[in-house]
Parts: structure tokens; sequence; C-alpha cells
């Protein structure tokens, strides 16, 4: 079907413009208004001729069926108009950005909806157990800061929820540092992702193949069985590796802290260098050598690590050690020329003098280039000897997402991580959704923290809770009786019908990043805190208000009562008995 365009173009056939050429023996007009023409940005509204006169809007020339057929093959297809396609094309459209107001109340009514899903599943469980005969199957790649915010706030009675990840519990990632030198212990933070909505399943596997075409997921067990998958939509939340940019003797020789067994790991180790520099007969050089711990790394994961491991030396195996604590250096090596980059120039200054003030050797414009048994070898050729290593320099690119890059023809300009639209679902997909650290956007890049991804992860969840038509080139909120998966012959039908009786159809939003700041702990009781509200910086704080600022964010972004609980009982511990040493 074809009609004249209030944009000025005949025969436009637009996935959200198309009109049937006539209703009721009257010709039917299409007219886009957009703000600028005091409509709002997120609103199409079709009129007849008639109806255009009464709201005194300019109406389009009346043409006829088959003049419009011959234009259209005699001009080149252009702009938004549609092309048969099954996957979304790279959109011109830019869905408005809603200011720091509008956000706000947009975030409040999104809390206000996510509480009454939270109260019905927790205190009327009959309810929320009357579901369809028939769901869509929604699969959730990993239990990180993405996919747990998904699983919190998806309608269970409207999909069919299954994660799939290699582990079984959410982990706080941001007090991981914390727990490598006991100020908390590793149950504290962490969360089966079956507690966070008991409607879900979870199976117990890892990814290793995405076939988007056929809606498929290959994965193989912990024993080594392979098996598939099939899904309606799919959420990537796969987060990323440690990047070890190619470095020889890193995976070897280094620890890590990315998971809850690294961090056990670590602490382990920590006192096991003190139990092998106790052993007679060393000479004093080498149990120097033993008890250097070079962390390389001044992002926030390796800052942290040496401020807590800094309070461990001095709070707790000074007492214990009595003889070795003079011997103890501890190293933060990092390539560029400061720490903590996203911080205010001011706030990272500070930081480095209460780390120097700690006894921390920061190291700066140190680049690593290889790792050996007992030393590490800097760009400039100096060796550092070193007991113990932690390596904590960035994200690296996980195999399934550089595979699943490797097999969308539209992924060719992404690097390292998946390219997303405006609305996070992969280019080049109709089903696909990433989210968190594996995911960016060339439009409108975003840091990899857990606030982004947390933000994410519950944007997609509303986005399926509303209906939303996300296999449509630019996503629209469909009647709540409609599925909100699509083909384009299906979403055409509808589209008319909604068009012959004048319904308004209504643009999704954007997913939009609130930030609220970021903060890092550098030892002695003091933090930094870049405070943000949106895009409006509200200032730098450090030191003791810092540190209690950031003590009350991370209590209570803990995603449970019980982990709060048990966070606030640990640091209330710490502070009277002093940290465990026991080796396990």
């Amino acid at each position: 079907s074809t009609a004249s365009c209030g944009s000025g173009r005949r025969g436009c056939k637009k996935a959200l413009c198309g009109v049937k050429p006539t209703q009721n023996g009257r010709k039917w007009n299409v007219n886009v208004w957009m703000s600028v023409r005091g409509r709002s940005r997120s609103d199409v509204v079709c009129m007849s001729a008639e109806d255009q006169e009464e709201e005194k809007l300019p109406s389009a020339s009346p043409v006829s069926v088959k003049e419009l057929e011959e234009e259209m093959q005699a001009r080149p297809k252009r702009g938004l108009e549609v092309q048969e396609k099954t996957v979304p094309s790279p959109l011109e459209f830019e869905p408005p950005r809603e200011s720091l107001p509008q956000l706000l109340c947009s975030r409040t009514v999104d809390t206000v909806e996510d509480i009454k899903l939270h109260l019905l599943r927790k205190y009327f469980p009959n309810k929320a157990l009357q579901q369809s005969k028939i769901r869509p199957l929604l699969i959730v790649l990993g239990c990180g800061w993405g996919g747990h915010a998904l699983v919190k706030t998806i309608d269970t009675a409207k999909y069919q929820v299954v994660v799939v990840s290699p582990r079984n519990y959410f982990l706080f990632t941001p007090m991981l540092a914390s727990s490598a030198a006991g100020t908390v212990e590793f149950r504290s933070i962490c969360e089966p992702i079956r507690a966070s909505n008991p409607y879900i399943d979870y199976i117990e596997a890892t990814c290793i193949g995405i076939d988007h075409k056929n809606r498929t997921i290959q994965c193989v067990n912990p024993s080594g069985s392979k098996f598939s998958m099939d899904y309606s939509y799919l959420v990537l939340a796969v987060g990323a590796t440690t990047n070890t940019f190619g470095t020889p003797g890193v995976d070897k020789y280094c620890h890590f802290l990315k998971d809850i067994e690294d961090a056990r790991r670590l602490r382990r180790s920590i006192i096991d260098q003190f139990e092998l520099a106790n052993i007679p007969g060393l000479s004093e050089k080498e149990r120097s050598r033993i008890l250097t711990f070079a962390i390389v790394g001044g992002g926030p994961t390796g800052t942290e690590f040496a401020a807590e491991l800094s309070d461990f030396l001095k709070e707790d195996l000074k007492r214990h050690y009595k003889k070795l604590i003079t011997k103890v250096t501890v190293k933060l090596l990092n390539s560029g020329g400061s720490l903590l980059g996203q911080f205010d120039a001011a706030l990272r200054e500070n930081a480095i003098e209460n780390l120097q003030k700690n006894k921390i050797d920061v190291v700066l414009n140190a680049r690593v280039v290889e790792v050996t048994d007992n030393h590490v070898v800097l760009k400039s050729g100096k060796k550092i000897e070193y007991g113990l290593v932690v390596w904590a320099a960035g994200n690296g690119t996980r195999a399934l997402v550089r595979h699943l890059m490797d097999t969308i023809p539209e992924q060719n300009q992404a690097k390292n991580q998946v390219a997303v639209d405006w609305w996070l679902r992969v280019k080049g997909t109709t089903s696909v959704f990433a989210l968190g650290d594996c995911a960016t956007s060339d439009r409108e890049p975003l840091p990899a923290t857990g606030q982004v991804a947390a933000q994410q992860g519950s944007y997609v969840a509303r986005l399926l809770n509303r209906n939303v038509c996300t296999s449509c080139e630019i996503p629209v909120m469909l009647p709540k009786e409609i599925s909100n998966d699509l083909t384009p012959v299906e979403f055409e039908s509808l589209r008319n019908t909604m068009v012959e009786e004048k319904k308004r159809i209504t643009f999704a939003k954007r997913f939009q990043f609130l930030s609220l700041g970021v903060m890092a702990y550098v030892g002695g009781n003091k933090a930094i805190a870049d405070v943000d509200a949106g895009d409006i910086q509200v200032g730098g704080i450090s030191g003791r208000l810092a540190f209690f600022l950031w003590r009350s964010v991370y209590l209570t972004k803990q995603v449970s009562t019980r982990n709060r609980i048990l966070v606030l009982g640990d640091w209330i511990k710490t502070r009277v008995f002093g940290r465990d040493i026991s080796q396990f």
C-alpha cells in the first residue's frame, strides 16, 4: 500500500508511516510530526486530509496510486525508506535524549514498577505464576551486573527466563579487593542467581557459539558435554577478561583479580609469602624479594587492591610478623603518567599522595613488557624483583564475543566489543542484546563499570516487559495483546490496522546512562569520590568524608538485605578483631 507522506516524499513505505490509500472513500495522507512542529518526538500521528484541515495542519496533495508506484520505481531509495530486509539496517534516526529532570522522573516511574513486580513475586506468588501457556524463551548469558539486573527486573509471567553461566552467583566486584585482603568475607559479596528471581531457571554451562540466524546457542557443561538451546531472545552479558596485551609470562606467573576464585587464591598467596619468608637460613636479600608485592595497573582494581593490602600489612600482619614487616615493599606500576584516569586531576594527585603516605611505591610511566618467575621487565629495560605479582591492567575480549563479531557483517568495524544501537540491540541481529563490558556504542561510548551494566540490564528488561517491537527497525510500543516479536509482514499488517484506527504509535526510548559518579578507596580509611548527577559534575570529595560516602554507597548498593548485614558485620568484625590470617 502507498500514500502521500507529509515529509514531502511520495510512495513512502517507511516502517512507521505507510497507510492504505483510501478509507471510507476519503484520501488519506500521513504526517510525521516531530517536536519542532509542536508534536512530541516520540509520537507518530496518522490523519486524514479532513482531520488535518480541522487541526490546521498542512496537507499533502492527493495523487493516484499508479503515479506513486511509477515514481517509486524511477527514483532511488534513500534516507529512512524501508528496504526488504529481515535485519535492522544502520539507522539515520537518532532518538531524543531526555533532560536530567525528565530522566529522573522516568527512573522514578521505573523504580515504582520494579517494586510492584518484586512485591508481587514475594507476597502474591499465585498471581506471579499466572503465566501464559506459551512464553518466549529469553536466555541470559552471564551473572554479572547486567545479567543480574535484568533477572531482577524481568517479568517472568511474560517470558521463560534461563540463565546460562559457568558460575551460579552474582559478585559485587567493587569489593573484590577488600575480600582479597580479608576486610570482608567472600560469601558476603555474593548472591545466588536463583535467589535473585525464584521464577527463573539456571544452567551451569559455558556458551561457546551463537547462531543468531537460527536463534540457537551451543554450550558445554563442566563435564565437557556439549548441547544446543533455541531462544526467542538472547542477552549477551558475559563481561570481559583481563587484558594481558600479549605480554610474555603474564598468564603463567601473575595473579588476577576478576572473580571470587582469584581473590581466594590471592589471599592465600599473601599469607604464603610471609610463611615462606619466615623459613630459617634465607638471606636478607631473598627475604626482601619474597616480601615484594608488585601490582600492575593503575585503574580502580589495582589501586584499591594496593590500598587494601597496605591496610592489611600495617593493621594485622605487622602484629603477627614483627620481624618481617620491615622487609615488605608494595609497588604499584602503571604504564601511564597518572593513576585512576577517570577521575579529576586534583583527585588523582590526592590519591597518589595518600598511597605514598601509606608506604606504597607508585611507579608511573612503567610499562611491563615481560614477566619472569622472579622479576618484571619494564619497557625502559629496568628489572623489578618480586615475590608476588598481581596483573590488573585492563579488559580483554572473550572468545564468544569475538566469534559473534566475526559472524555478523555489520560488526566489521567493531574492535574489542560488540557494537550495539540506541536500544542495546546487537547490530546485524533482530533478537540479540548486549550489555556491560562486552558491548559498546560508537555513537555514545560508555565506561566499563558495573554502574553502566546494571542500568543497561534493567533497561532491556523493561523494554521487554513493556511489549516493545524489538524486531522493528525503530522499536515501537505495541498493544499488550500483540507479541513483540513480529516479522516484517506481521508488523506491516499491524501498522496499517493502527493507522486505520488512528491510533498513536510511540517510539521506544533509547538507553540513557545516568552517571552518579565514581569512587575509589586509597587506604588509611580515606577515599576519593567524583560525584555526578547525569551530565552535571557536582564536585570532588577526598579524605575521610569520601571514605564514609564510599562505604555508605557500597553498603546500600548490595543487592540484598542479607548481603548488607553480612558486609556490615564484616566491617565491624575487622575493626574489633582484625583480619583473619589463616591459610585455607
